[in-house]
């Protein structure tokens, strides 16, 4: 490749996987009425009629980087491929509808292998009432790609952003957090011990909830369905996908004001904790950064305190603060420490 010398090159390491979005976002402007959220959020947001928004989401799953075939069922992989996507059509407080998907595979794939993830995906789709409408198949000369679009609707006065959040607003998640990153703990040690001794087999009997969260992860379906039954819209929310300390950072970050979590409200799996005493880890590192469990992070103004404690599976876990008191996990002892993002970076 013919370069110029004259031409300074900054690696994308300094820039890491959020700031390349950041670089990118500078440089398109919307040119049309009909765009009315862009890049930023769970999904861009257009002009759809006149009482809804069309959501548009896609993301990348990449053999080696997102998932690894030794210890992935190709079944599980076609549903995890596609309610990753729905994730964040659900963190729009809207519904999807359907997907498109793209495919890169190679020869060393049979036609009944693909026929087994396209069963997941029919699973997936089936379950969460979107369509299969379109997409795409090239060859590849490295592994597997899966490229997902999902598309959705929302109510254009129930539209929810990351920026919303507000001073004193109370900081909710659904679930339980960490239990997929330990799930991928177990999974590679295990694929480890099985490659130094291949008579070994697995044995994850103890271990089924946090394998299954990463094998096979639950969209929050329950809670938007919570949401329109009860006529009740968040102020801010983002789906939890790198993990709790990236998603308040971003929020925080968006809506321009800062937060206090409280460690001992952080929910956690007794099989998170088990692993994570196994692999002599800080239970924080798993749930602020983890990624992959695929909960919910939103706020409420602090009056919708009870209305919170009502809803299923939530927990309230902290407080938004002013920006100048910066993003702080408060310890068990009261101490503050400033969170920081330091999960999975993708350069």
């Amino acid at each position: 490749m013919l370069t110029d010398k004259n031409i300074s090159f900054t690696s994308l390491d300094t820039l890491g996987e959020f700031g390349l979005i950041d670089r990118i976002e500078k440089s398109f402007t919307p040119k049309y009425a009909n765009t009315i959220k862009g890049i930023g959020d769970d999904a861009a947001v257009l002009q759809g009629d006149d009482h809804f928004y069309t959501l548009v989401s896609c993301d990348m799953l990449v053999e080696g980087v997102h998932f690894d075939l030794s210890y992935t069922p190709l079944k599980h992989l076609g549903w995890k491929a596609v309610v990753v996507n729905l994730s964040d059509i659900y963190a729009m407080n809207g519904i999807p509808n359907a997907i498109t998907i793209c495919l890169g595979i190679n020869n060393r794939f049979s036609v009944e292998a693909i026929d087994e993830f396209y069963i997941g995906v029919e699973i997936a789709c089936r379950t969460f009432a979107v369509d299969l409408v379109g997409g795409d198949t090239s060859t590849t000369r490295g592994g597997m790609y899966i490229g997902v679009t999902a598309l959705g609707k929302v109510e254009k006065n129930q539209v929810v952003y990351r920026n919303g959040a507000k001073k004193n607003d109370l900081i909710c998640v659904t679930g339980d957090l960490g239990a997929a990153y330990a799930g991928f703990r177990i999974l590679e040690r295990e694929k480890q011990v099985f490659l130094e001794n291949p008579n070994l087999q697995p044995d994850l009997a103890e271990y089924d909830y946090v394998v299954g969260r990463q094998l096979k992860p639950h969209p929050q379906i329950e809670l938007i369905s919570w949401f329109k039954q009860n006529n009740f819209i968040p102020n801010a929310m983002i789906d939890i996908s790198d993990g709790l300390a990236s998603e308040i950072l971003h929020i925080c970050k968006q809506s321009n004001v800062g937060a206090r979590i409280m460690e001992d409200k952080i929910p956690l799996d007794i099989q998170t904790q088990k692993v994570a005493m196994e692999c002599k880890m800080d239970t924080n590192t798993f749930a602020f950064n983890g990624g992959e469990d695929y909960e919910m992070l939103f706020t409420v103004p602090i009056t919708a305190h009870d209305t919170v404690k009502k809803i299923p599976n939530v927990s309230i876990i902290g407080y938004i603060t002013d920006k100048e008191e910066g993003v702080n996990l408060v310890s068990k002892q009261g101490s503050l420490v400033p969170i920081q993002a330091q999960g999975w970076k993708h350069f």
